[in-house]
């Protein structure tokens, strides 16, 4: 399995979500505050798939 860098965008849009996920874990926030965990899960998987595709 070869891994790839991942594009920048694809980068900046992984950490946006994880840090909302933090935010929303740490200060209630009505809609996000019961997706935190998943937001997080969400950053995690975009980047992993940012290295694992080539182009991504």
């Amino acid at each position: 399995m070869n891994l790839s860098e991942p594009k920048q965008i694809t980068f900046w849009i992984a950490v946006i979500v994880a840090v909302v996920g933090v935010i929303a874990y740490l200060v209630t926030i009505p809609v996000l505050s019961g997706l935190a965990f998943w937001l997080v899960v969400i950053a995690f998987i975009i980047l992993a798939l940012g290295n694992l595709l080539e182009g991504f």
